[in-house]
């Protein structure tokens, strides 16, 4: 992973990091929107302006792959550089609830 995609990633917007999450699965914006809607239980909304721009700059990043289109709509699917920066995404968050879990028991 070269040292600029880690710089603009790491650490992740919440929107990148549940953008890639989502991504582990073929899907299109909009069933994106949703599932994040679901996961988050609304404390995290995704308006399109902001989904799509993302979509398109993970994509020229090389984080995700335009996969096919299925009745107008873009699938997508993580690539392995996404992987890799969603699991050290991944690891930073573990790390700062262990942290914070260590640090509420002293």
């Amino acid at each position: 992973m070269d040292a600029h995609i880690k710089k603009v990633y790491v650490p992740m917007t919440e929107t990148g990091f549940y953008i890639l999450l989502c991504l582990q699965k073929e899907m299109h914006g909009y069933s994106i929107v949703r599932k994040v809607d679901r996961l988050t239980g609304g404390d995290v909304v995704l308006s399109p302006g902001t989904m799509y721009g993302s979509l398109s700059k993970m994509e020229k990043d090389g984080l995700i792959r335009f996969v096919r289109e299925e009745e107008k709509r873009k699938l997508y699917v993580i690539t392995d550089l996404g992987q890799q920066v969603l699991d050290l995404e991944k690891g930073r968050i573990e790390r700062l609830y262990r942290t914070m879990k260590e640090e509420e028991a002293e």
